[in-house]
């Protein structure tokens, strides 16, 4: 089995196309291995627990990432973010999340958020269970262009 990770996917390597496709660009960081990765590498507010935790990690840790992109989309912050180092790896780790009133998110995107970011790597959804997501396929435009 490969194990492949982008292990930095935060919300400043991503960028349009003329045709208003998505691209990710800066893959720096970016591992295709047949084994876990114990390296502890990203960008702090984006970073799963178990990379702050130095465990063993693979491709979750970009579902993580996702559902923190997601977040900060959505709210214009990242979820765990801090005003120091120590604080923002505690509020990673315990999972502190909670939505703020404003702006207001829909029920949908809060369940896919809550269900990216979760602790134990192996209850994440799964790339297939993201696509599939309710909030997703309501969103989602099937040619895979971004729309204004």
């Amino acid at each position: 089995m490969t194990v492949s990770a982008m292990n930095n996917l935060v919300s400043i390597i991503m960028l349009y196309n003329l045709q208003g496709r998505l691209k990710i660009a800066d893959f720096g960081w970016s591992v295709q291995s047949t084994n876990k990765r114990h390296t502890m590498c990203g960008t702090l507010d984006y970073l799963a627990p178990e990379m702050v935790e130095n465990k063993a990690h693979d491709y979750a840790v970009d579902n993580w990432t996702l559902g923190i992109l997601s977040y900060e989309f959505l709210y214009g912050v990242p979820p765990f973010e801090a005003e120091t180092q120590s604080d923002t790896f505690r509020r990673i780790l315990k999972v502190d999340l909670s939505f703020p009133p404003a702006p207001l998110v829909s029920v949908e995107a809060k369940n896919l958020i809550s269900r990216l970011l979760v602790k134990d790597s192996s209850k994440r959804l799964s790339l297939q269970n993201i696509m599939e997501h309710p909030w997703i396929i309501k969103n989602a435009d099937p040619s895979g262009i971004c729309r204004n």
